[in-house]
């Protein structure tokens, strides 16, 4: 354990004896580690000169500021390295101006009784003294309390600020600032092993997990476990009862020793107050409201000036004489947000500690956090680019942010006609090469859909319908007909066979009985469906228009390549007209034209064809689109078939490495290109 230094009885007059300190300097607790910013903090110290006078380290509350500095002080007070230490608790100007008069009257003869002027006098013997001095301005809450109150740049003085903001005040040329993270996981469970040696150290490693390796946390978690007689288990299945709020985690404050005797759930809230009130003001909070729902790890920042969220912030209830709500406005609140450490701001995101958010959640009401999940789901749906333009980043992204989101208020997602961001989101899995996980996410899905909305409602029937497509996508088309017939029971008997999803699904079960084996069957299938949807929805109609590409591709496949050509060609001319040329499905049309073409006996032609779709995917895709990386194929392919085997083989490879990159080995994309290297490997060598 550390020690307490006791307040200095103070006299008008003294001999000071050296070294000396002022104030009291926290305890530095048991199990403490030294972290590599300690020696970050000594190399700047002792780098010479003034530059490196002031040290300032800021954080999120209870990440172990002021540990940090309590450890540098009390050891370089016990190695002699120091005359004088003064320790200020930085809170109020008040206090400040309080523990300078204290420290004047320790070390002056004659201190003003009058305390700005004693603390005047204090400010003036440090930039006179040759006794070597640190002074530790711990909690510094509000920059502008030190105007006037800095300690002087002097050879033989150092100050060390620890705060959880960050300010640009905060850092000049005089200051350095070292951002003080959370613990590295072999930090947390080297603190965690010495406060309770007897736990295993894998459920060690999962505790610090579970609390985001934050030091106060780990503190106070174990001291409520050990007064409970809990183990790391019994503690870890608390914290994940969402039922249980974070303050019903951690022990009572009297409980606590001084040092980690405000909770984290305290010390936050003070923050986002703090954050609050700075202006624009009213708008932090709610901004950090919505990001309690999302994804800790990165939450795009342009998410938070949409216009669903600017509604949002526009409906609240506002001082009279608060700033109107705009781009600026909202980019003022999330920065105050990082100044006062509660979120971490840059490189176009946004990351907030999990505990943080739980924190704010646990403020809200349940209707405060349907309301906020509501607003953040349309957020993300206003954010997500279509699918031409999706690229497997800003898929990740998004999806991390929409798969949290639902897993904090899935019923208010759910409500009504289900939110459009969760299908957004389970199709972007598939739309970026995943058919597999896109199937996974809608049998998820479904199953709460039938919980929540029961199962004849139609978004039921919707993500029942996208099960079937995506494990038809994902190489079992057997399974996808049997899945997409019981859909079109049941959406026949519930809307109607005329209605549109209905057709939708008549047309999709078509294309899986082409795909099990049966493309006649798929052909006459295909007739039925493009007779009722030209009727109900119009010939221009874009569903109109996929069922007639579907059912030229399957004539082909049927036997007659010649016919699908000819359909196509007319498909293509169509398409061009009513969805224009860099429509997606005008692409595919354009990719089953060349195919056919090859099929008929024109193979130099399609692979001419496909060039120009190639070239069509790379402007409209991106390189990595799974559409673009099976045109590559498909243009190797056709070079072979034309005779330049040994190209086709070098183009196949090429597109296999950057397969295998994007869609894992898995990707039935990347085994067909796989079995098709094979086979003209195979070829040459026989």
């Amino acid at each position: 354990m550390g020690h307490f230094h006791a307040p200095v009885t103070i006299n008008t007059a003294r001999v000071v004896r050296w070294p000396h300190h002022v104030g009291v300097v926290p305890a530095v607790v048991d199990g403490f580690q030294q972290r590599p910013h300690f020696a970050d903090l000594e190399r700047s110290f002792t780098e010479g000169g003034t530059a490196a006078h002031t040290q300032v380290v800021c954080g999120l509350g209870g990440v172990g500021k002021t540990q940090l500095a309590a450890a540098y002080a009390d050891q370089a007070f016990a190695r002699g390295r120091i005359d004088l230490l003064v320790w200020v608790t930085a809170a109020t100007r008040h206090g400040i101006v309080a523990s300078y008069a204290q420290a004047a009257c320790a070390v002056l003869d004659h201190a003003d009784p009058e305390p700005r002027k004693a603390a005047a006098q204090f400010l003036a013997w440090l930039a006179t003294s040759d006794r070597r001095w640190l002074i530790v301005l711990d909690d510094l809450q509000t920059p502008a309390d030190l105007t006037g109150l800095w300690p002087p740049a002097t050879r033989t003085g150092r100050v060390l600020v620890t705060t959880r903001r960050r300010d640009a005040a905060l850092a000049d040329g005089r200051r350095r600032v070292l951002d003080l993270g959370v613990f590295t996981a072999g930090e947390a469970v080297a603190y965690l092993r010495h406060k309770l040696p007897h736990e295993p150290v894998s459920q060690l490693h999962q505790l610090a997990a579970g609390l985001g390796h934050l030091p106060l946390a780990l503190a106070q978690a174990t001291a409520y476990l050990t007064d409970r007689g809990l183990d790391c288990a019994g503690y870890r299945a608390r914290l994940t009862d969402r039922r249980r709020a974070l303050a019903q985690l951690l022990p009572e404050p009297e409980a606590l020793p001084d040092e980690h005797r405000a909770t984290v759930a305290a010390t936050w809230w003070l923050s986002i107050v703090a954050a609050d009130r700075l202006p624009p003001r009213g708008l932090a909070r709610p901004l950090l409201d919505l990001a309690a729902l999302l994804d800790p790890n990165g939450i795009p920042v342009h998410l938070f000036t949409t216009s669903a969220v600017t509604d949002h912030l526009c409906g609240l209830d506002r001082s009279d004489d608060a700033a109107p709500v705009d781009r600026d406005a909202v980019a003022d609140a999330l920065r105050n947000l990082h100044r006062l450490s509660l979120v971490t701001h840059g490189g176009g995101h946004l990351r907030v500690h999990a505990l943080v958010q739980r924190a704010a959640r646990d403020r809200l009401t349940p209707e405060q956090l349907d309301t906020a999940a509501r607003v953040a789901a349309d957020a993300l749906l206003q954010i997500w680019p279509v699918p031409e333009r999706e690229s497997s980043t800003s898929h990740q992204i998004l999806y991390a942010n929409t798969a949290a989101l639902y897993e904090h208020r899935r019923p208010a997602l759910l409500v009504s006609n289900g939110h459009a961001v969760l299908r957004r989101a389970g199709r972007s899995l598939g739309d970026t090469g995943h058919p597999a996980d896109a199937m996974g996410f809608f049998v998820d899905l479904h199953t709460d859909c039938r919980r929540v909305l029961g199962p004849d409602h139609p978004h039921t029937l919707t993500t029942l319908h996208d099960v079937a497509q995506w494990r038809g996508e994902a190489g079992d088309p057997a399974g996808a007909m049997e899945t997409f017939r019981q859909v079109l029971a049941d959406r026949s008997r519930v809307l109607g066979p005329d209605h549109p999803d209905t057709l939708t699904t008549r047309n999709n079960l078509a294309y899986s009985q082409g795909r099990a084996g049966d493309p006649a069957g798929a052909v006459a299938a295909f007739r039925q469906v493009l007779a009722d949807r030209s009727r109900v929805l119009g010939p221009d109609h874009a569903d109109t228009l996929m069922t007639r590409n579907n059912l030229a591709y399957w004539r082909g496949q049927a036997g007659d390549p010649a016919g699908a050509v000819a359909a196509l060609q007319q498909v293509l001319v169509d398409r061009l007209r009513v969805l224009g040329p860099d429509h997606r499905h005008t692409l595919s049309t354009s990719s089953n034209l060349a195919y056919w073409r090859g099929r008929a006996g024109d193979p130099a032609g399609a692979v001419e064809a496909l060039r120009q779709v190639l070239a069509d995917y790379l402007r409209v895709l991106g390189p990595d689109h799974p559409h673009t990386l099976t045109t590559r194929r498909n243009v190797a392919y056709w070079q072979a078939e034309s005779g330049d085997r040994a190209g086709a083989i070098a183009a196949t490879e090429r597109v296999l490495a950057d397969q295998l990159r994007v869609l894992g080995p898995g990707h039935p994309d990347a085994l067909t290109t796989r079995k098709n290297l094979a086979r003209w490997r195979e070829d040459g060598a026989g």
